[in-house]
């Protein structure tokens, strides 16, 4: 990014995943009760170029098991030397609460990235206004964009609207306080749902609507729009920006949900094995620590044919962009076309993205 790299002094190494892979936590931030930021850094002097709304692909290793996540980054990439990730605790999740009881300061992890297109720097607007709308910990990416303008002063009309159950709930509350008290081109509103115990909540109340969205942002039709938040919460905003004549050809989206499927793969699911297409063969996919079985036609995406079959595995964006799929290929073929999220290296040694890889053979696969 051409802002990023204008900043960066001359001499510093960039961070590269292909050659250290490896990053150092240098510091836990708790943000709400149940919201921490994790900073990070390279194990060497460098320096980090990322897009703000970029995500990256960590690998943990829990209880035995290895399990990949996307997070997307909350720093702003004005700030290289370090990186930091912020993570909701979620009720029975396995990586957010290792992450929240286990994960200290000096701690490592593996990480690949950064990655993906969610960001203004991809995008052009004739205006230069911009209505930022998150949800929970949806204000991720939100907030590395808005931290990035405020850094380099850039003329952008930002109106920032979160919503959270309470005011407590509210992630970052004081940072953006700041920030829109500094510069008068960031304007910041809040939803809450209700009060919090202690602490009652004046400002805009309940759940988003549309003329909340007309309150702080008259001229909304006239922005590019950026929604990131839990799925429900994106349904219900694409909903009142469509029926508030909205050009939904300037609406972007971001949501990594581990919890629930996507709504392509909810489609996938769906199709009846009759109607799929002909293949000229068909392999047998045997799930090696489930002892599961799946036959998938040799023109279809190993994942695909797994959740056909009713398999739940971890899957997000499903075009072998993020890397949350990445298995291990014990033996068997398989043709796969990725984009980034895996590296050559882990692809010499056996690691597969089911998203995007089809048979060739019979393969067995551990999970």
């Amino acid at each position: 990014m051409d802002t990023t790299a204008s900043a960066m002094p001359t001499g510093f190494r960039l961070w590269d995943p292909e050659e250290d892979d490896v990053l150092v936590c240098r510091a836990v931030r708790e943000e709400t009760a149940d919201v921490k930021t994790f900073v990070f850094a390279p194990r060497t002097r460098r320096q980090f170029v990322f897009d703000p709304g970029q995500f990256l692909t960590f690998e943990f290793e829990i209880g035995g098991e290895t399990i990949h996540r996307c997070y997307t980054i909350s720093a702003s990439p004005t700030r290289p030397d370090t990186c930091a990730i912020t993570v909701k605790r979620v009720p029975n999740g396995p990586v957010s609460n290792w992450l929240h009881d286990e994960f200290k300061p000096g701690m490592m992890l593996k990480a690949t990235g950064p990655m993906g297109e969610f960001s203004w720097t991809r995008q052009v607007s004739a205006s230069n206004k911009y209505l930022l709308i998150s949800g929970g910990s949806g204000v991720t990416p939100m907030m590395s964009m808005t931290r990035s303008a405020y850094d380099l002063a850039e003329i952008r009309d930002v109106v920032f609207l979160h919503a959270a159950r309470t005011p407590a709930d509210i992630v970052f509350e004081d940072e953006l306080a700041v920030m829109s008290r500094r510069n008068r081109s960031i304007r910041v509103a809040h939803v809450c749902e209700a009060d919090a115990p202690g602490r009652g909540w004046s400002g805009l109340r309940g759940r988003l609507t549309l003329g909340m969205i007309e309150a702080v942002a008259p001229d909304f039709r006239e922005r590019e729009v950026f929604v990131c938040g839990p799925s429900p919460f994106m349904k219900a905003v694409r909903a009142l920006l469509e029926s508030g004549g909205f050009d939904m050809g300037r609406h972007h989206e971001e949501s990594f949900n581990f919890e629930d499927l996507s709504a392509g793969e909810k489609q996938e699911v769906e199709v009846a094995t009759d109607e799929m297409a002909p293949a000229a063969r068909t392999f047998r996919i045997e799930f090696a620590k489930t002892k599961r079985v799946v036959e998938c036609p040799e023109d279809m995406p190993i994942l695909e044919a797994a959740k056909r079959a009713g398999l739940r595995l971890p899957s997000s964006c499903t075009k072998g962009l993020c890397g949350t799929c990445k298995s291990k290929k014990v033996s068997g073929d398989v043709e796969m076309t990725h984009q980034g999220g895996i590296r050559q290296r882990e692809i010499d040694a056996g690691q597969i993205l089911i998203c995007c890889a089809r048979p060739r053979s019979d393969v067995v696969i551990e999970r």
